[in-house]
């Protein structure tokens, strides 16, 4: 066992794959397939990779299961689409295994980027004569941290080899004894790292600001990771790692540390954040950096997976009618639809608002696919329920008007011509357990536009939008939820109301801004968090933070159990090694 690399270890791991051609200073870290494992900066290049490489991109990986096993999204059958044996609807039921795909796949690209951050670290280690030693070690080590932290939180162990010695053993890692390391960990890479922008740094590399990110995230869900399986609520205000103050007045001291700094700052278009042109944005503090281009990997998943298959940004793209959301969680935003982050109609260069609503006619076709001569038709974003409207496919172009509009029609579900697009909040299973829907029944679920559509290139293939790990708004909630379990309600409710107010209505509204509240207790917090942060691989946490991820809900009829909050080690994991032990009660 002492020689066994990681990815042989768990047999699993794929083949750890190093780039050449890599330059840190610029804002894509280009990549092609390589195996030179000794050039420190194609090792790094290979450990952020991995971050775009499906592991926080597809739907199927750190999403899903963050995701789909919340309120916030499900993939259910569609008639014949989306069956898959199971494997989607299951994480949504509660009723997923150590087999099933989606908790196998992210395992895998998780390791696989620990795998590339242990040979980064070991790389650069060994490294002579290397100018940036010092600023490309931390990095790698806060990289690793990044996804042993991931790794840990869903499925509550990780391996390690200390990358600092020759055929060191294998260790697994386990998060009730493993957090307060790793939170050692990234403070003491702190003086290494380099401040966003400082030595030609970009949202997109792991900077001290990343670092308080991190460290915010761990240190508010650190309580879970030391009782996982607790059943009657966890110790918020244990005393912190290095014993000065507790765990959220580290939460606090963190995430104030972002809050201040005038690098940030919040959008007042909630779905700037989210845009395609988003790259640099004043709000992101660290993303997985996405390019339409032959040199990396990107994703187009967040938004292509909830767009129906008759929404077409192009005649040459389209959605795939899967993801919606609960009824539960839609169920939240009642009396709350002016809010900003619900939904933000589109407006095209000539002043025409895309209503949505059976009012418009036709809208401009002056907006161009980029690199092409295709019409590009904007879709609105945010949360979208009732009928769908949208320009319709004649002889594979856009059926236009006369006067050469795009001419926007009643749209009906491209998989049942007869059946309209109307998105119902109600979800209706034939069976209550099963997430199943008929081929009359594939309308169903509000569906969630909230990252834009790229459609440079293939439906789902890839996308420019970088897709942010940490930005501002979520600090504001982080902070807002540790002054609120210190019981500081008035300073839990000024960081609620700071993102309310500054988020504004598009001019259709006279920029209006959001409304402040006047109260605000545990349920409220809860639900004004989930106005912030849907769509974005934080409900699970919050979910079970707050004592919801139990309860009952559509696809899931009755209450699951404590040990449902962490996923099993896969079956092939188990089966290639008697390293891990399988998490209790699979």
């Amino acid at each position: 066992m002492k020689s066994l690399q990681l990815h042989k270890l768990a047999g699993i791991f794929l083949t750890v794959a190093m780039v050449g051609c890599t330059d840190l200073h610029e804002k894509v870290i280009d990549e092609v397939l390589g195996s030179n494992n000794s050039n420190p900066e194609n090792a790094i290049a290979a450990a952020y990779g991995q971050m775009g490489d499906a592991t926080f991109v597809d739907h199927g990986n750190v999403f899903g299961l963050q995701e789909y096993s919340t309120d916030e999204a499900l993939l259910p059958q569609r008639g014949s689409d989306w069956g898959d044996g199971g494997v989607w609807r299951a994480v949504h039921e509660f009723t997923w295994g150590p087999d099933n795909s989606v908790v196998t796949n992210t395992w895998n690209n998780l390791n696989s980027g620990i795998t590339k951050s242990l040979t980064a670290i070991s790389s650069i280690n060994n490294a002579q004569n290397f100018a940036n030693k010092t600023l490309f070690l931390a990095e790698a080590r806060g990289l690793l941290a990044f996804y042993t932290y991931h790794t840990l939180d869903l499925f509550g162990q990780a391996p390690y080899r200390n990358p600092f010695v020759a055929n060191a053993l294998v260790e697994v890692k386990k998060a009730d004894t493993a957090i307060n390391g790793l939170i050692k960990e990234v403070e003491a890479i702190l003086p290494d790292l380099a401040n966003l922008k400082e030595q030609n740094t970009h949202n997109g590399r792991f900077t001290k600001q990343a670092a308080y990110a991190l460290l915010a995230d761990m240190y508010l869900n650190r309580a879970v990771f030391k009782d996982r399986y607790a059943t009657t609520g966890f110790n918020f205000l244990e005393a912190a790692v290095d014993n000065n103050g507790t765990d959220m007045d580290k939460v606090i001291y963190y995430t104030s540390l972002l809050i201040d700094n005038s690098q940030f700052s919040l959008e007042s278009n909630y779905f700037r954040n989210f845009d395609i042109d988003n790259a640099g944005r004043p709000e992101l503090i660290f993303v997985v950096s996405q390019d339409v281009n032959t040199l990396r990997n990107s994703d187009n998943d967040f938004a292509y997976m909830t767009m129906e298959r008759n929404q077409k940004p192009s005649p040459l793209n389209r959605g795939t009618n899967a993801v919606c959301t609960s009824p539960e969680f839609y169920a939240t935003w009642d009396g709350k639809h002016d809010d900003p982050r619900f939904s933000r109609h589109y407006q095209y260069a000539d002043g025409t608002w895309f209503m949505n609503d059976g009012t418009d006619v036709s809208v401009p076709a002056t907006s161009i696919v980029v690199a092409s001569t295709v019409p590009w038709f904007h879709f609105n974003r945010g949360l979208l329920a009732g009928q769908q409207y949208g320009p319709k496919l004649l002889n594979g172009t856009f059926e236009m008007t006369a006067d050469n509009r795009i001419k926007v029609s009643m749209l009906y579900c491209e998989k049942n011509t007869s059946q309209l697009m109307d998105f119902t909040p109600e979800l209706n299973f034939d069976n209550p357990a099963q997430a199943v829907f008929t081929q009359a029944q594939i309308n169903r679920g509000v569906r969630v536009f909230k990252f834009e559509f790229d459609p440079e290139k293939g439906s789902n293939s890839t996308s420019n939008v970088d897709i942010p790990l940490y930005r501002l708004g979520v600090i504001y909630c982080l902070r807002a939820e540790a002054y609120f379990r210190k019981g500081q309600t008035d300073l839990a409710m000024a960081d609620i109301n700071k993102l309310r107010t500054t988020r504004t209505r598009e001019a259709l509204y006279s920029n209006a801004p959001g409304t402040a509240i006047t109260t605000l207790d545990e349920q409220s917090l809860y639900n004004e968090i989930g106005y912030e942060t849907y769509w974005e691989m934080y409900r699970r946490k919050q979910m079970i933070r707050f004592g919801k991820f139990e309860a009952t809900g559509t696809a899931k009829v009755v209450a699951s159990e404590p040990y449902r909050r962490i996923y099993p080690i896969p079956q092939s994991a188990m089966d290639a090694s008697n390293t891990f032990e399988q998490n209790f009660k699979y």
